[in-house]
């Protein structure tokens, strides 16, 4: 086992795939990104489904992963019972980081930072009765930083009064900044400069990378080989500096998918 394929409808999980090949060199991972139907929270929930159900099952049959990672809010909400359903292989999701978030508080108030989308769902209100009956949830729901992520992936730079003016509700009455859309860790140095130094600044990709590896773990050792990184895309006018910069993250193809 030595090939995973990471998931997301942006360049927002890239950050997840930099905590697992910190984690885990030796790992091939194949990074798919549907910027066709950018961003997944615009759309309703059966297209959705469909469309990732689609989409992953092309790329399941012609590159036989080990494992999925769906590193989209968005997506990992909706569709991951149906792609459970369809896919024989292990299926890993992504959750804003609550659970750890309530046990580092001291104010016992913790700020979430995710899109319009996350934050209105029923399950962010399961995970803090679940995890932080104790705590008080400020959220903050953001399409702005997801664009400026994106942006910034491309080499723009970041304008921080706009960045503090989305995130001052949660500067000004909490101890934990819970980053709660796997984008938001692109811009972690620009919200280290913003954010007083009493704030911890948490996401969920880490915990994704030890799930991968205690998933893959389970199975026969992975061969000491060549580590590939390719990245496919789905919106065939894609973006100069962003296919630069995918080769400047470390991907050694880049490749136009449709179905």
């Amino acid at each position: 086992m030595n090939n995973i394929l990471v998931f997301d409808s942006g360049v927002g999980g890239i950050s997840v795939v930099r905590e697992i090949k910190q984690l885990l060199p030796q790992l091939s991972i194949d990074y798919l990104f549907d910027n066709l139907y950018y961003p997944y929270g615009q759309l309703d929930e059966l297209t959705l489904i469909n469309r990732l159900v689609a989409l992953l099952g092309k790329l399941v049959i012609s590159h036989q992963p080990d494992l999925i990672v769906i590193a989209c809010n968005s997506a990992s909400t909706i569709a991951l019972p149906a792609l459970r359903e369809n896919f024989d292989i292990p299926i890993v999701g992504v959750v804003p980081a609550i659970k750890p978030a309530s046990l580092i508080s001291q104010s016992k108030k913790i700020g979430l930072l995710a899109t319009q989308g996350t934050i209105t769902r029923d399950y962010i209100d399961q995970l803090k009765e679940s995890h932080a009956k104790d705590c008080q949830l400020i959220s903050v729901g953001s399409a702005e930083l997801v664009d400026m992520a994106e942006q910034l992936f491309r080499g723009e730079a970041v304008n921080q009064q706009q960045l503090k003016r989305i995130c001052q509700p949660v500067i000004d009455n909490a101890d934990v900044m819970i980053l709660g859309c796997t984008h938001f860790p692109l811009l972690r140095q620009a919200l280290n400069q913003i954010c007083p130094k009493h704030i911890q600044i948490i996401d969920s990709g880490e915990a994704i990378a030890q799930r991968v590896k205690a998933l893959l773990s389970t199975n026969k050792k992975m061969p000491d080989v060549m580590t590939n990184y390719r990245a496919f895309y789905t919106e065939s006018n894609i973006d100069n500096r962003l296919y630069a910069s995918l080769f400047t993250e470390g991907f050694n193809e880049v490749k136009l998918i449709t179905l």
